[in-house]
């Protein structure tokens, strides 16, 4: 765990199992798996363990280039059923613990610092201004996010404000969408779940010339007593990160997380998994296969705090 100034953390275990039952024998697969958690200053893995059944015979991991660690394995022999098991232990800092939205730059600083200039330094942050996949730039978004996003207005604020217009202007609405959803159906339907209001805040971001991110991830299943469950706790979850130099949070660099679904700032209940463009460069599991025909699949995500989790990091 980190070595800085005094957090409090949170130890939680995470077991995300995904089942693909097919129709007919799949004779061979390549799967590409997204789901050990971040390790960095503000969240430590203590465990991870992934397990395929069938059981490949080789699993190789590298880093991608946003920092998220992948996994690689192939099946060679007939199979009519997949099953892949990630178990994790994450201490997870409180990165914005006496957040103060007023500090930081103002929308007209940061996007000013992202326009492309020659000869000037490059800004990493740059690459999550422009449109991706799932992200596209959208007129009606420009509209929507501008009444937020003011220019002399602290970003931060700025943000956090945008993010709870989305909460309160559009309903989380189970099965309602797909991954092939366009955000602007779910603009115009005001309607989605959690990745459809990461993509719809990410497309009101980038194309106001702000940076941000897709981040996926868990939720506490059941809260601490006392404190209400969060929508899409049962599932992978994901949410956006706003870059906004000059913050001040020392755990979180130039990155405030925001959670749309929510309405709130991810704290000791939210486990990152991956960052990205948007949710193809962070999905949990995807491969090619030959074989199979129609298929099923099952996923369950349990999250949970251990006991004596909570502690003070010196």
């Amino acid at each position: 765990m980190s070595d800085r100034k005094p957090s409090e953390w949170s130890l939680l275990s995470v077991e995300h199992e995904t089942l693909y039952q097919y129709a007919h024998p799949v004779d061979q697969a390549h799967h590409l798996a997204c789901l050990r958690p971040l390790h960095d200053a503000a969240q430590a893995v203590r465990h991870f363990d992934l397990t395929v059944q069938p059981a490949p015979l080789q699993i190789h991991h590298r880093l991608d280039a946003h920092g998220n660690s992948r996994a690689y394995f192939s099946l060679h022999s007939a199979h009519r059923e997949l099953r892949v098991t990630a178990h994790s232990e994450v201490w997870v800092a409180d990165r914005y613990r006496g957040l103060d939205p007023s500090q930081g730059a103002t929308c007209d600083e940061v996007r000013d610092a992202l326009v492309y200039r020659a000869h000037v330094p490059y800004q990493p942050a740059g690459e999550f201004v422009y449109p991706s996949p799932y992200v596209p730039k959208l007129e009606p978004l420009i509209e929507y996010a501008a009444p937020s996003l003011q220019g002399k207005r602290p970003l931060a604020e700025a943000v956090i404000e945008l993010m709870q217009r989305i909460h309160a202007d559009f309903e989380y609405a189970p099965a309602s969408t797909d991954i092939s959803t366009p955000v602007l159906d779910v603009f115009i339907e005001k309607k989605g779940v959690c990745q459809d209001f990461a993509h719809l805040m990410l497309a009101c971001l980038r194309a106001s010339g702000l940076a941000a991110r897709y981040v996926s991830g868990y939720l506490l299943t059941r809260p601490p007593e006392g404190q209400a469950p969060m929508v899409g706790a049962d599932a992978s979850h994901a949410w956006v990160s706003v870059w906004v130099p000059g913050l001040g949070q020392e755990l979180a660099g130039d990155w405030l997380d925001l959670d749309p679904t929510n309405a709130c700032v991810p704290s000791t209940q939210h486990v990152r998994v991956a960052q990205g463009r948007d949710f193809g460069d962070v999905t949990p599991l995807r491969g090619v296969i030959r074989g199979g025909g129609e298929h099923t699949l099952v996923v369950r995500v349990t999250t949970r705090q251990l006991e004596s989790s909570r502690i003070t990091q010196a």
